[in-house]
Protein backbone atom coordinates (compact mmCIF):
# COMPACT_ATOMS: atom_id res chain seq x y z
CA UNK A 1 0.00 0.00 0.00
CA UNK A 2 1.62 3.23 -0.95
CA UNK A 3 1.18 6.39 0.98
CA UNK A 4 -1.53 8.02 -0.99
CA UNK A 5 -3.94 5.03 -0.18
CA UNK A 6 -2.22 4.88 3.47
CA UNK A 7 -3.47 8.94 3.77
CA UNK A 8 -6.92 8.29 2.32
CA UNK A 9 -7.61 5.14 4.61
CA UNK A 10 -5.46 7.05 7.64
CA UNK A 11 -8.57 10.33 7.15
CA UNK A 12 -11.49 7.95 6.74
CA UNK A 13 -10.50 5.98 9.84
CA UNK A 14 -9.52 9.10 11.75
CA UNK A 15 -13.12 10.73 10.59
CA UNK A 16 -14.56 7.09 11.34
CA UNK A 17 -13.42 7.37 14.98
CA UNK A 18 -13.72 10.88 15.57
CA UNK A 19 -17.49 11.39 14.77
CA UNK A 20 -18.63 7.98 16.21
CA UNK A 21 -16.50 8.73 19.80
CA UNK A 22 -17.47 12.21 19.72
CA UNK A 23 -21.61 10.76 19.03
CA UNK A 24 -21.46 8.34 21.50
CA UNK A 25 -19.82 9.86 23.75
CA UNK A 26 -22.71 12.89 23.33
CA UNK A 27 -25.14 10.10 24.08
CA UNK A 28 -23.62 8.90 27.24
CA UNK A 29 -22.74 12.25 28.38
CA UNK A 30 -26.61 13.42 28.21
CA UNK A 31 -28.31 10.24 29.61
CA UNK A 32 -24.91 10.48 32.69
CA UNK A 33 -26.37 14.39 32.93
CA UNK A 34 -30.04 13.48 33.26
CA UNK A 35 -29.06 10.94 35.89
CA UNK A 36 -26.48 12.88 38.30
CA UNK A 37 -26.43 16.27 39.54
CA UNK A 38 -23.93 19.86 39.00
CA UNK A 39 -21.88 19.03 42.25
CA UNK A 40 -21.32 15.62 40.76
CA UNK A 41 -19.68 16.96 37.39
CA UNK A 42 -18.12 19.85 39.07
CA UNK A 43 -16.38 17.38 41.52
CA UNK A 44 -14.91 15.20 38.40
CA UNK A 45 -14.11 18.55 36.57
CA UNK A 46 -11.84 19.55 39.27
CA UNK A 47 -9.57 16.59 39.22
CA UNK A 48 -9.61 16.18 35.88
CA UNK A 49 -7.78 19.69 35.72
CA UNK A 50 -5.28 17.91 38.21
CA UNK A 51 -4.65 14.99 36.07
CA UNK A 52 -4.96 16.39 32.59
CA UNK A 53 -2.28 18.98 33.44
CA UNK A 54 0.27 16.11 34.31
CA UNK A 55 -0.31 13.77 31.39
CA UNK A 56 0.61 16.64 29.15
CA UNK A 57 4.35 15.41 30.43
CA UNK A 58 3.07 11.90 29.48
CA UNK A 59 0.86 11.66 26.61
CA UNK A 60 1.59 13.93 22.76
CA UNK A 61 5.41 15.26 23.83
CA UNK A 62 7.08 11.53 23.86
CA UNK A 63 4.53 10.32 21.06
CA UNK A 64 5.06 13.32 18.61
CA UNK A 65 9.16 12.42 18.82
CA UNK A 66 8.42 8.95 18.14
CA UNK A 67 5.70 9.28 15.07
CA UNK A 68 8.16 12.88 13.51
CA UNK A 69 11.10 10.24 13.31
CA UNK A 70 11.93 8.86 9.86
CA UNK A 71 13.33 6.10 11.20
CA UNK A 72 14.00 4.48 14.74
CA UNK A 73 15.95 1.88 16.50
CA UNK A 74 14.38 -0.73 18.93
CA UNK A 75 16.71 1.12 21.52
CA UNK A 76 15.15 4.19 20.99
CA UNK A 77 11.58 2.80 21.46
CA UNK A 78 12.18 1.01 24.22
CA UNK A 79 13.88 4.42 26.17
CA UNK A 80 10.55 6.08 25.52
CA UNK A 81 8.58 3.54 26.95
CA UNK A 82 10.93 3.20 29.93
CA UNK A 83 11.06 6.71 30.48
CA UNK A 84 7.18 7.11 30.21
CA UNK A 85 6.79 4.42 32.97
CA UNK A 86 9.20 5.97 35.02
CA UNK A 87 6.71 8.82 34.97
CA UNK A 88 4.04 7.29 35.01
CA UNK A 89 4.79 5.75 38.80
CA UNK A 90 6.44 8.97 39.82
CA UNK A 91 3.04 10.86 39.01
CA UNK A 92 0.95 8.33 40.29
CA UNK A 93 2.38 8.51 43.56
CA UNK A 94 3.17 12.07 44.09
CA UNK A 95 -0.84 12.75 43.33
CA UNK A 96 -1.88 9.54 45.97
CA UNK A 97 0.13 11.41 48.65
CA UNK A 98 -0.86 14.87 48.10
CA UNK A 99 -4.34 14.33 47.38
CA UNK A 100 -5.15 15.66 50.44
CA UNK A 101 -3.29 18.45 50.69
CA UNK A 102 -5.29 19.62 46.83
CA UNK A 103 -8.99 18.30 48.30
CA UNK A 104 -8.11 21.12 50.92
CA UNK A 105 -6.83 23.70 48.29
CA UNK A 106 -10.44 23.45 46.75
CA UNK A 107 -12.15 22.87 49.88
CA UNK A 108 -13.92 19.94 48.71
CA UNK A 109 -13.31 16.77 50.90
CA UNK A 110 -14.67 14.37 48.50
CA UNK A 111 -11.67 15.36 45.77
CA UNK A 112 -8.84 13.30 47.67
CA UNK A 113 -10.29 9.69 47.24
CA UNK A 114 -11.15 10.72 43.74
CA UNK A 115 -7.75 11.96 42.84
CA UNK A 116 -6.24 9.33 43.89
CA UNK A 117 -7.80 6.63 42.58
CA UNK A 118 -7.67 8.57 39.58
CA UNK A 119 -4.06 8.84 40.46
CA UNK A 120 -3.73 4.91 38.69
CA UNK A 121 -4.23 6.98 35.15
CA UNK A 122 -1.05 8.02 34.69
CA UNK A 123 0.27 3.84 35.22
CA UNK A 124 -2.33 3.04 32.02
CA UNK A 125 -1.41 5.70 30.30
CA UNK A 126 2.04 5.00 30.60
CA UNK A 127 1.56 1.75 29.06
CA UNK A 128 -0.75 3.06 26.67
CA UNK A 129 1.43 6.05 24.80
CA UNK A 130 4.59 3.78 23.15
CA UNK A 131 1.95 1.70 21.55
CA UNK A 132 -0.62 4.49 20.24
CA UNK A 133 2.86 6.06 18.79
CA UNK A 134 3.79 3.08 16.97
CA UNK A 135 0.55 2.38 15.73
CA UNK A 136 0.33 5.82 14.16
CA UNK A 137 3.58 5.24 12.18
CA UNK A 138 2.32 2.14 10.83
CA UNK A 139 -1.16 3.84 9.61
CA UNK A 140 -3.50 1.29 11.70
CA UNK A 141 -6.02 4.33 12.61
CA UNK A 142 -8.62 1.45 12.25
CA UNK A 143 -7.23 0.01 15.49
CA UNK A 144 -7.36 3.28 17.21
CA UNK A 145 -10.74 3.83 15.75
CA UNK A 146 -12.21 0.65 17.00
CA UNK A 147 -10.29 0.88 20.05
CA UNK A 148 -11.53 3.68 20.75
CA UNK A 149 -15.29 3.22 20.04
CA UNK A 150 -15.48 -0.11 21.78
CA UNK A 151 -13.43 1.56 25.02
CA UNK A 152 -16.44 4.60 24.99
CA UNK A 153 -19.30 1.68 24.84
CA UNK A 154 -18.19 -0.54 27.57
CA UNK A 155 -17.25 2.90 30.34
CA UNK A 156 -20.43 4.02 28.90
CA UNK A 157 -22.21 0.89 29.85
CA UNK A 158 -20.67 1.03 33.25
CA UNK A 159 -21.15 4.59 33.79
CA UNK A 160 -25.24 4.71 32.82
CA UNK A 161 -25.04 1.20 35.02
CA UNK A 162 -23.65 2.67 38.20
CA UNK A 163 -25.54 5.77 37.67
CA UNK A 164 -28.86 3.89 37.56
CA UNK A 165 -27.96 2.02 40.98
CA UNK A 166 -27.35 5.48 42.67
CA UNK A 167 -23.81 5.36 42.74
CA UNK A 168 -23.63 9.47 42.53
CA UNK A 169 -20.23 10.95 40.96
CA UNK A 170 -18.60 7.43 41.43
CA UNK A 171 -20.45 6.44 38.01
CA UNK A 172 -18.40 9.36 36.51
CA UNK A 173 -15.19 7.36 38.07
CA UNK A 174 -16.25 4.33 37.15
CA UNK A 175 -16.33 4.92 33.41
CA UNK A 176 -12.96 6.64 32.91
CA UNK A 177 -11.11 4.28 34.48
CA UNK A 178 -13.06 1.62 32.65
CA UNK A 179 -12.73 3.70 29.29
CA UNK A 180 -8.61 3.78 30.03
CA UNK A 181 -8.47 -0.27 31.09
CA UNK A 182 -10.18 -1.42 27.83
CA UNK A 183 -8.39 0.91 25.80
CA UNK A 184 -4.84 -0.41 27.22
CA UNK A 185 -5.45 -4.07 26.85
CA UNK A 186 -7.23 -3.46 23.06
CA UNK A 187 -3.89 -1.81 22.62
CA UNK A 188 -1.42 -4.29 23.21
CA UNK A 189 -3.61 -7.10 21.86
CA UNK A 190 -3.40 -5.43 18.83
CA UNK A 191 0.17 -4.28 18.32
CA UNK A 192 2.97 -7.00 18.00
CA UNK A 193 5.95 -4.71 19.83
CA UNK A 194 6.87 -6.29 23.22
CA UNK A 195 9.02 -3.97 25.42
CA UNK A 196 12.38 -4.74 25.93
CA UNK A 197 15.50 -4.46 28.72
CA UNK A 198 17.12 -1.48 26.84
CA UNK A 199 17.93 2.26 27.38
CA UNK A 200 19.53 5.01 25.67
CA UNK A 201 20.67 8.36 27.96
CA UNK A 202 21.77 9.66 25.11
CA UNK A 203 18.80 9.23 23.11
CA UNK A 204 16.80 10.47 26.08
CA UNK A 205 18.28 13.63 26.03
CA UNK A 206 17.49 13.91 22.43
CA UNK A 207 13.75 12.94 23.30
CA UNK A 208 13.89 15.97 25.75
CA UNK A 209 15.36 18.56 23.58
CA UNK A 210 12.69 17.47 20.86
CA UNK A 211 9.53 16.86 23.26
CA UNK A 212 10.59 20.41 25.22
CA UNK A 213 9.38 22.22 22.22
CA UNK A 214 6.48 20.51 22.00
CA UNK A 215 5.42 20.55 25.99
CA UNK A 216 5.78 24.33 26.01
CA UNK A 217 3.20 24.68 23.39
CA UNK A 218 1.04 22.40 25.48
CA UNK A 219 1.28 23.84 28.19
CA UNK A 220 0.36 27.19 27.24
CA UNK A 221 -2.54 25.85 25.53
CA UNK A 222 -3.71 23.76 28.61
CA UNK A 223 -3.47 26.78 30.68
CA UNK A 224 -5.44 28.75 27.81
CA UNK A 225 -8.33 26.22 27.75
CA UNK A 226 -8.47 25.52 31.65
CA UNK A 227 -7.96 28.58 33.35
CA UNK A 228 -11.44 29.54 33.53
CA UNK A 229 -12.47 26.04 34.81
CA UNK A 230 -9.19 26.44 37.68
CA UNK A 231 -10.81 29.89 38.53
CA UNK A 232 -14.45 28.80 38.89
CA UNK A 233 -13.43 26.02 40.61
CA UNK A 234 -11.11 27.08 43.52
CA UNK A 235 -13.27 30.23 44.00
CA UNK A 236 -16.86 29.76 42.84
CA UNK A 237 -17.21 26.05 43.98
CA UNK A 238 -18.35 22.67 42.40
CA UNK A 239 -21.91 23.79 41.67
CA UNK A 240 -21.06 26.38 39.17
CA UNK A 241 -17.78 24.38 37.81
CA UNK A 242 -20.79 21.90 37.15
CA UNK A 243 -22.94 24.26 35.19
CA UNK A 244 -20.08 25.47 33.41
CA UNK A 245 -17.82 22.01 32.33
CA UNK A 246 -21.45 20.98 30.71
CA UNK A 247 -21.84 24.10 28.30
CA UNK A 248 -17.98 24.12 27.73
CA UNK A 249 -18.53 20.13 26.67
CA UNK A 250 -21.13 20.78 24.25
CA UNK A 251 -18.99 23.51 23.02
CA UNK A 252 -16.31 20.95 22.21
CA UNK A 253 -18.28 18.47 21.06
CA UNK A 254 -19.48 20.79 18.37
CA UNK A 255 -16.55 21.95 17.50
CA UNK A 256 -14.58 18.37 17.54
CA UNK A 257 -17.83 17.46 15.31
CA UNK A 258 -17.65 20.23 12.72
CA UNK A 259 -13.94 20.67 12.09
CA UNK A 260 -12.18 17.80 14.10
CA UNK A 261 -11.65 15.96 10.71
CA UNK A 262 -11.63 18.55 8.57
CA UNK A 263 -8.82 20.40 10.26
CA UNK A 264 -6.59 16.69 10.06
CA UNK A 265 -7.08 16.78 6.15
CA UNK A 266 -6.05 19.91 5.86
CA UNK A 267 -3.12 20.57 7.64
CA UNK A 268 -1.85 17.66 5.05
CA UNK A 269 -3.14 19.63 2.05
CA UNK A 270 -1.77 22.68 3.89
CA UNK A 271 1.55 20.65 3.94
CA UNK A 272 1.84 19.61 0.82
CA UNK A 273 1.35 22.55 -0.99
CA UNK A 274 3.77 25.14 1.26
CA UNK A 275 6.31 25.41 -1.46
CA UNK A 276 3.52 26.44 -3.67
CA UNK A 277 1.92 29.72 -2.65
CA UNK A 278 -0.82 30.57 -4.88
CA UNK A 279 -1.93 27.16 -4.24
CA UNK A 280 -1.57 27.23 -0.52
CA UNK A 281 -3.46 30.49 -0.84
CA UNK A 282 -6.26 28.92 -2.75
CA UNK A 283 -6.86 26.04 -0.58
CA UNK A 284 -6.49 28.49 2.81
CA UNK A 285 -9.58 30.66 1.53
CA UNK A 286 -11.45 27.22 0.34
CA UNK A 287 -11.00 25.82 3.85
CA UNK A 288 -12.26 29.12 5.32
CA UNK A 289 -15.03 29.49 3.48
CA UNK A 290 -16.20 25.57 4.29
CA UNK A 291 -15.49 25.72 8.15
CA UNK A 292 -17.68 29.00 8.38
CA UNK A 293 -20.18 27.45 5.98
CA UNK A 294 -20.42 24.59 8.98
CA UNK A 295 -19.28 26.15 12.34
CA UNK A 296 -21.60 29.59 11.78
CA UNK A 297 -25.50 28.75 11.39
CA UNK A 298 -24.47 25.52 14.16
CA UNK A 299 -22.74 27.61 16.89
CA UNK A 300 -25.46 30.38 15.21
CA UNK A 301 -28.67 27.91 16.13
CA UNK A 302 -27.22 26.73 19.45
CA UNK A 303 -26.97 30.42 20.48
CA UNK A 304 -30.71 31.03 20.38
CA UNK A 305 -32.05 27.52 20.79
CA UNK A 306 -29.44 27.55 24.20
CA UNK A 307 -32.84 27.28 26.25
CA UNK A 308 -34.63 24.55 24.40
CA UNK A 309 -31.94 22.59 24.13
CA UNK A 310 -30.39 22.54 27.69
CA UNK A 311 -33.97 21.43 29.16
CA UNK A 312 -34.63 18.95 26.50
CA UNK A 313 -31.31 17.19 26.85
CA UNK A 314 -30.38 18.00 30.36
CA UNK A 315 -33.85 18.83 32.00
CA UNK A 316 -34.49 21.68 34.20
CA UNK A 317 -31.82 20.67 36.90
CA UNK A 318 -29.16 22.79 34.24
CA UNK A 319 -30.77 25.71 33.91
CA UNK A 320 -27.79 27.47 35.19
CA UNK A 321 -25.95 26.11 32.15
CA UNK A 322 -28.09 27.89 29.67
CA UNK A 323 -26.68 31.54 29.81
CA UNK A 324 -23.46 29.85 30.06
CA UNK A 325 -23.96 28.47 26.68
CA UNK A 326 -25.21 31.23 24.86
CA UNK A 327 -21.90 33.41 25.70
CA UNK A 328 -19.75 30.43 25.22
CA UNK A 329 -21.27 29.74 21.99
CA UNK A 330 -19.70 33.01 20.54
CA UNK A 331 -16.55 31.37 21.21
CA UNK A 332 -17.25 28.71 19.41
CA UNK A 333 -17.58 30.50 16.00
CA UNK A 334 -14.22 32.22 16.26
CA UNK A 335 -12.40 29.23 17.65
CA UNK A 336 -13.49 27.27 14.40
CA UNK A 337 -12.14 30.02 12.39
CA UNK A 338 -8.83 29.61 14.49
CA UNK A 339 -8.47 26.36 13.90
CA UNK A 340 -8.01 27.01 9.87
CA UNK A 341 -5.47 29.71 10.95
CA UNK A 342 -3.43 27.43 13.72
CA UNK A 343 -3.32 24.85 10.85
CA UNK A 344 -1.67 27.02 8.11
CA UNK A 345 0.96 28.73 10.45
CA UNK A 346 2.24 25.58 11.67
CA UNK A 347 1.96 23.91 8.29
CA UNK A 348 3.64 26.83 6.75
CA UNK A 349 6.65 25.83 8.90
CA UNK A 350 6.19 29.02 12.05
CA UNK A 351 4.63 27.16 15.01
CA UNK A 352 6.27 29.95 16.84
CA UNK A 353 3.64 32.27 15.36
CA UNK A 354 0.93 30.10 16.88
CA UNK A 355 3.26 29.94 20.02
CA UNK A 356 3.09 33.33 20.44
CA UNK A 357 -0.30 33.94 20.12
CA UNK A 358 -0.95 31.24 22.76
CA UNK A 359 0.77 32.86 25.25
CA UNK A 360 -0.78 36.04 24.34
CA UNK A 361 -4.05 34.54 24.47
CA UNK A 362 -3.24 33.14 27.54
CA UNK A 363 -2.33 36.22 29.79
CA UNK A 364 -4.78 38.14 28.47
CA UNK A 365 -7.28 34.93 29.31
CA UNK A 366 -6.01 34.77 33.19
CA UNK A 367 -6.18 38.56 33.37
CA UNK A 368 -9.64 38.84 32.26
CA UNK A 369 -10.73 35.53 33.94
CA UNK A 370 -9.60 37.04 37.17
CA UNK A 371 -11.37 40.31 37.28
CA UNK A 372 -14.50 38.60 35.96
CA UNK A 373 -14.64 36.64 39.39
CA UNK A 374 -16.30 39.46 41.18
CA UNK A 375 -19.54 39.30 38.93
CA UNK A 376 -19.82 35.36 38.99
CA UNK A 377 -19.27 32.59 36.69
CA UNK A 378 -21.22 34.25 33.71
CA UNK A 379 -19.10 36.98 33.47
CA UNK A 380 -15.75 34.23 33.27
CA UNK A 381 -17.19 33.48 30.27
CA UNK A 382 -17.62 36.53 28.69
CA UNK A 383 -14.17 36.79 29.71
CA UNK A 384 -13.06 34.03 28.04
CA UNK A 385 -14.70 35.04 25.13
CA UNK A 386 -13.08 38.90 24.75
CA UNK A 387 -10.09 37.14 24.93
CA UNK A 388 -10.58 34.84 21.82
CA UNK A 389 -12.21 38.30 20.12
CA UNK A 390 -9.23 40.46 21.21
CA UNK A 391 -6.52 38.41 19.97
CA UNK A 392 -7.73 37.04 16.91
CA UNK A 393 -7.07 40.38 14.97
CA UNK A 394 -3.04 39.40 15.96
CA UNK A 395 -3.27 35.73 14.20
CA UNK A 396 -4.86 37.07 10.64
CA UNK A 397 -2.30 39.52 10.93
CA UNK A 398 0.64 37.12 11.20
CA UNK A 399 -0.93 34.95 8.98
CA UNK A 400 -0.98 37.65 6.09
CA UNK A 401 2.03 38.78 6.85
CA UNK A 402 3.41 35.15 5.76
CA UNK A 403 1.56 34.07 3.01
CA UNK A 404 0.45 37.85 1.80
CA UNK A 405 -3.62 36.71 1.00
CA UNK A 406 -5.73 39.90 -0.21
CA UNK A 407 -7.88 40.91 2.72
CA UNK A 408 -10.80 41.83 -0.26
CA UNK A 409 -10.78 37.71 -1.33
CA UNK A 410 -10.45 36.46 2.27
CA UNK A 411 -13.15 38.57 3.63
CA UNK A 412 -15.64 36.96 0.82
CA UNK A 413 -15.25 33.81 1.81
CA UNK A 414 -17.35 34.79 5.26
CA UNK A 415 -20.07 36.76 2.92
CA UNK A 416 -22.26 33.33 1.88
CA UNK A 417 -22.33 31.80 5.07
CA UNK A 418 -22.74 35.06 7.37
CA UNK A 419 -26.05 36.17 4.67
CA UNK A 420 -27.34 32.99 4.99
CA UNK A 421 -26.67 32.69 8.77
CA UNK A 422 -28.46 36.10 9.34
CA UNK A 423 -31.67 35.00 7.67
CA UNK A 424 -31.64 31.50 9.18
CA UNK A 425 -31.56 33.29 12.61
CA UNK A 426 -33.88 35.53 11.72
CA UNK A 427 -36.36 32.57 11.12
CA UNK A 428 -35.87 30.54 13.77
CA UNK A 429 -36.72 33.50 16.17
CA UNK A 430 -40.00 33.90 14.43
CA UNK A 431 -40.80 30.37 14.18
CA UNK A 432 -39.76 30.44 18.58
CA UNK A 433 -42.17 33.39 19.06
CA UNK A 434 -45.01 31.89 17.21
CA UNK A 435 -44.55 28.07 18.70
CA UNK A 436 -43.98 29.67 22.45
CA UNK A 437 -47.10 30.12 24.02
CA UNK A 438 -48.65 26.73 22.43
CA UNK A 439 -45.79 23.78 22.21
CA UNK A 440 -43.51 22.40 24.85
CA UNK A 441 -39.16 22.83 24.67
CA UNK A 442 -39.22 19.41 22.82
CA UNK A 443 -41.66 20.70 19.51
CA UNK A 444 -39.63 24.12 19.65
CA UNK A 445 -36.17 22.60 19.29
CA UNK A 446 -37.48 20.06 16.74
CA UNK A 447 -39.08 22.55 14.27
CA UNK A 448 -37.19 24.91 14.66
CA UNK A 449 -34.49 23.10 14.01
CA UNK A 450 -35.52 22.10 10.72
CA UNK A 451 -36.70 25.42 9.72
CA UNK A 452 -33.24 27.11 10.30
CA UNK A 453 -31.65 24.04 8.37
CA UNK A 454 -34.75 24.28 5.45
CA UNK A 455 -33.76 27.87 5.59
CA UNK A 456 -29.81 27.90 5.50
CA UNK A 457 -30.16 25.50 2.70
CA UNK A 458 -32.29 27.35 0.44
CA UNK A 459 -30.38 30.42 1.01
CA UNK A 460 -27.35 28.86 -0.13
CA UNK A 461 -29.25 27.44 -3.25
CA UNK A 462 -30.65 30.46 -4.43
CA UNK A 463 -28.52 32.97 -3.36
CA UNK A 464 -24.86 31.63 -4.09
CA UNK A 465 -25.89 29.00 -6.97
CA UNK A 466 -22.19 28.36 -7.75
CA UNK A 467 -21.16 27.77 -4.45
CA UNK A 468 -24.14 25.29 -3.50
CA UNK A 469 -23.16 23.09 -6.95
CA UNK A 470 -19.30 23.29 -5.77
CA UNK A 471 -20.41 22.00 -2.64
CA UNK A 472 -22.28 19.30 -4.22
CA UNK A 473 -19.96 18.11 -6.21
CA UNK A 474 -17.80 17.91 -3.58
CA UNK A 475 -20.35 15.48 -1.87
CA UNK A 476 -20.32 13.62 -4.64
CA UNK A 477 -16.95 12.63 -4.53
CA UNK A 478 -17.09 12.34 -1.47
Amino acid sequence: MNLREKTIQGVFWSAIQNWGSQGISLVIFLILARLLAPQAWGLIAMANLIIDFLQLFLSENFRQTLIQKQTINVKEINTVFWTQIFLGFLFTFIIFISAGIIATFFRQPQLKLILQIFSFLFIISAFSQTQIALLHREFAFKTLALRSLLAIILSGIVGIICAFTNYGLWSLVAQQLTYEIVALIVLWKSSDWQPQWQFSFNYLCKILSFSSKVLGYELIDFFNQRTDQLLIGYFLGEVALGSYAIAHRILQVMTQLLIGSLNNVTFSIFSHLQEDKESFINAFYRATQFTCLMALPAFCATIILSEELIITLFTEKWLNAIPILKILGFTGILRSISFVQATALVAMGKPSYQLKISLINTILNIMLCVIALHWGVMAVALAYVISDYLVFPLSQWLLRKLISFSWKEYLWQFIPSLICTVIMALMILLCKNILLDDFNYQIILVISSVVGVVTYSLGLLILFPLLSSSLLKMVKEL
